[in-house]
């Protein structure tokens, strides 16, 4: 969900950082990237106003209603999002602009990109419908919504963290300087995650899914598959309860029952990836050390499968750290299905925020990049989980390879 930088003269800039209702300035929000880098908000680093992180949020928690109540919902008042209107099928794209690691486009671009390369059922181009533009309208999540065909459940996540680092650094480290306990404690957790190793954990549970959902053309076999192929590698999944939603994310895939996606045969879907990076301090209850810095023990992985639980994830964003700050809730990334092995490769799908080419925020732009670029993220998260999904092998919106920007 990366912000378009707004262009403004020097004299505007000094102008607005003193008016009310900005995002304070550089250095307040920052946090550390586990580098010894400063990494800075979404609003910080953008120069979004609280107006502006309020409605991103709001939002972005009203998006799983639409997504059951279909175009005709309307999110809250102050919703000033637009669907993009339909591309002609025969318009080719404009060229990507190239910007720090990754492409950038608007919306309406990559409208025309997506018919082109992605859109294709059964090897056949198809024009971005209503809904599936309305879909896209909601920003980063929107991506990924279009691109998997369902709003995204996350039921099925996968992380890498460093437990023996973790207890080390507690252990053996200390606060720096001006840092209290609790931010201590939640950077240190934070950096005991390794988002490139939750990444290929996913990778390898999709590999695993794929192979048995070859040739398998009812549930039942699928599953057969499944159980096979995780013991026959030994994999801690195997040990899954049956209840485990590793077991039953199939069924719940809706492209799965449609007469034209699965139809109810397995070995017509593919397992695909996407990544959502999101704050761990959800609960409300907890101390509000742990809304604003972090709750250390909040959705780990399981040892030995890396699954994440994710049902109290709320889309709830990070509190405050001090007076005018604010922090979006979430950032989806839409990888798919791509057999590029060297992660640093890999092309990440990602909008900034939602379509708003009236208002305050201005039109929704989209952005593929790399996955550093991608898993470096902002101080509003401090998880980043990547989830496993199903769509039909005749859709083509995870293709082996993805090609970064246009031409």
């Amino acid at each position: 969900m990366r912000i378009r930088r707004r262009a403004l003269v020097f004299a505007t800039m000094s102008a607005v950082l003193c008016t009310a209702g900005f995002m304070p300035s550089a250095g307040e929000a920052a946090a550390d990237n586990g580098a010894g880098e400063e990494t800075k908000s979404y609003a910080e680093t953008y120069r979004l106003t609280a107006d502006d992180v309020a409605n991103i949020n709001a939002l972005n928690e009203s998006a799983p209603a639409a997504s059951s109540a279909g175009p005709s919902f309307r999110a809250p008042d102050s919703d000033d999002r637009v669907t993009p209107p339909a591309e002609p099928l025969d318009r080719m794209p404009d060229p990507y602009r190239p910007s720090y690691g990754r492409a950038e486009t608007v919306v309406n671009n990559y409208i025309r990109k997506w018919q082109q390369v992605y859109s294709h059922r059964d090897g056949r181009k198809q024009q971005m419908t209503e809904e599936q533009r309305e879909w896209l309208s909601y920003g980063c999540v929107g991506v990924t919504w279009v691109n998997s065909g369902q709003y995204p459940t996350n039921r099925l996540a996968f992380a890498s963290f460093d437990e023996d680092r973790f207890k080390n650094e507690l252990k053996n480290g200390r606060p720096r300087s001006g840092e209290t306990r609790a931010e201590f404690e939640g950077r240190v957790a934070k950096e005991s995650f390794d988002e490139e190793k939750g990444f290929q954990r996913a990778r390898e549970v999709a590999s695993v899914m794929n192979r048995a959902l070859e040739n398998a053309h009812d549930e039942s076999a699928y599953l057969d598959n499944l159980k096979k192929e995780l013991a026959n590698g030994n994999d801690a999944l195997r040990n899954e309860d049956a209840r485990s939603p590793f077991y039953s994310a199939l069924r719940n895939t809706p492209s799965f029952k449609e007469r034209n996606g699965g139809n109810h045969d397995p070995s017509r879907m593919k397992a695909v990836i996407y990544s959502k990076h999101f704050w761990s301090g959800q609960d409300r209850s907890s101390s509000a050390d742990k809304r604003k810095y972090g709750d250390p023990d909040a959705f780990r992985p399981a040892p030995g499968t890396g699954l994440v639980d994710m049902s109290r994830d709320r889309n709830i964003p990070r509190s405050p750290t001090s007076p005018g700050e604010g922090f979006v809730n979430f950032d989806y990334g839409w990888f798919g299905a791509q057999t590029e092995a060297d992660a640093d490769k890999t092309v990440w799908t990602h909008g900034n925020h939602y379509h708003a080419p009236n208002g305050s925020l201005g039109a929704m732009h989209v952005y593929e990049s790399k996955f550093r670029n991608w898993s470096e993220g902002y101080s509003d998260f401090d998880r980043g989980a990547y989830v496993i999904t199903f769509i039909p092998k005749s859709w083509n919106t995870a293709p082996d390879k993805v090609k970064q920007g246009w031409p």
